[in-house]
This record gives structure tokens, sequence and C-alpha cells, in this order.
């Protein structure tokens, strides 16, 4: 039940992303929906916020205490490497290499949940802003490119198939955008964002996605008795850093719907 919760909970905030005005109604509308296509009842609204409030405070309060412990470890090993280094204790200092190789491995475990989205472990906005963005800003710290990544006629397969085989499409299309070896962040529903390297050029960036469309058009997804074709649109934009992460998305946005508007002429559904 309190994975569920927190799956339900994901997928209501990512739905209520991109609304410009949410009322306790429509949140409630919406959350209930999740949770019908995941079997939970919801008639019991304080049991129901009080479970997940344990499972996020517990969620929490784990991370502290793994973050505490890791600094902890940190602290001792700096202090044990001073004194071997100082005795020039090679033996220690083999030792220490090692327990320090084990915390970081701890830590990217910590990262992974601090930065990664729960239903398609893509990179989450919380990863975009601490790793792209200057601190206590809006404005990109690097120069790049910006792809965003909106799914076509995803409405008809959570109408059609239910919000379950909806989530197996984002993990499949979320797996299927990690192909090509850049970051890749859910931003929000069914769209995504690819940040790539200022290396790679727009008409580079362009033939990649081009060609994995492609590739994802070529397969068919399963639902029960029956099969489909899941496809998407993108546009990119270069980007330049103190650029603005609002501005950008929103050019990439207009080259997003234009590529729309071509692949819907083409692609007329699932």
């Amino acid at each position: 039940m309190n994975d569920k919760l927190k799956i339900i909970s994901n997928e209501t905030k990512n739905s209520i992303d991109q609304l410009s005005v949410v009322t306790p109604s429509i949140y409630a509308s919406i959350f209930s929906k999740f949770a019908s296509d995941y079997d939970v009842e919801v008639d019991d609204e304080k049991e129901l916020a009080r479970d997940l409030m344990l499972v996020e405070c517990s969620s929490l309060t784990d991370m502290q205490a793994q973050a505490s412990d890791s600094a902890q470890k940190l602290s001792t090993s700096a202090n044990k490497a001073i004194s071997a280094i100082k005795k020039r204790d090679e033996s220690a200092l083999n030792e220490i290499i090692k327990e320090t190789e084990a915390l970081r491995r701890e830590v990217e475990k910590l990262k992974e949940a601090v930065y990664k989205d729960e239903l398609t472990h893509a990179y989450n906005r919380k990863w975009l802003h601490d790793s792209c963005l200057e601190k206590d800003s809006n404005n990109f710290r690097f120069n790049g490119s910006l792809a965003i990544i909106d799914l076509n006629y995803f409405k008809i397969v959570n109408d059609t198939y239910g919000h379950i085989i909806g989530d197996k499409v984002l993990i499949f299309i979320a797996n299927q955008l990690k192909k090509l070896k850049y970051d890749v962040v859910r931003y929000g529903g069914d769209e995504f964002i690819i940040i790539f390297p200022q290396k790679i050029s727009l008409r580079q960036a362009k033939i990649a996605l081009n060609s994995l469309r492609e590739e994802v058009l070529s397969k068919k997804l399963k639902a029960n008795e029956s099969s489909f074709h899941v496809s998407f649109s993108f546009g990119v934009v270069e980007f330049q850093s103190s650029d603005t992460l609002s501005g950008v998305v929103a050019m990439a946005d207009e080259n997003m719907y234009d590529d729309k508007k071509e692949i819907k002429e083409r692609i007329s559904g699932i």
C-alpha cells in the first residue's frame, strides 16, 4: 500500500505540474483517478493522508540518517588518512582507500534516491536545477542544447488501456531515451527533457532524436490481447550559460509543437 501511495502521489503531482491553477477539488479528482487505477480506496481521506505522510516522513528520516552516517564516516576516514600520511603507513592508506570507495558508493545511492524519478528512474527536476542551473537561480551555468520530448496520443493510451499500462509506456520511453547516452529528465507527466553537451550540435541532436523516434515507432507494445504503437514529438534549442531554463523550455516547446503538427499528419493514433 505504501509504495502505491507514493506512486499515486507522484503521478498526481506530475499531472498537475502544467496546470496554471490547481484547486483542492481538481487535485482530489486527479488523485482519485490514479488511486482507482491502482485499486486504492480513497473513502477515508484522513487515514490515507496519514499513511502517505508517514511514508514521506519515514523516507526523509532514512535519507537524513544516511547522510549523517556518511558524513561521520567521511570525517573518520579523513582523520585516519591524515594520521596514516604522517606515519607513512602505506597499509593503513590502502585500507582507507577501500573505505572511501565504499563510502562513495553509499553517497551515490543516496544521490540516486534524491535525484531520480520514482517511476521511470530518469532524473527529476531537482537534479535538473541542482546540476544544470546556477545556485538559487533559473539560469544555466554552461552551454549546450535542450530537447523537450512529449508523447503523442498518450491520453488515448491511458483512456484505452488504463494508467498502469500508461506507466509502463512512460518507463519504456524513458529507457529508449536513455539509449542516447545523455542526461534524461522526467519534466512532468509525459514530458521529458534531454540535456545535450555543447560538443553535440543542434543538427546532431535532431538526427539522433529522429532516428530514435523511428526505432520506437517500429516497435509494437502489448496490452493484454491488444498491441499498439507509441511515438513522441520533440523540439530542440541551443542555450548559453546565463540563459533561463524557463525561456529555453518555452522556445523548445514552440519547436516541439511544430514537430507535433507534422508527425500527427503522418501518424493518426496508436
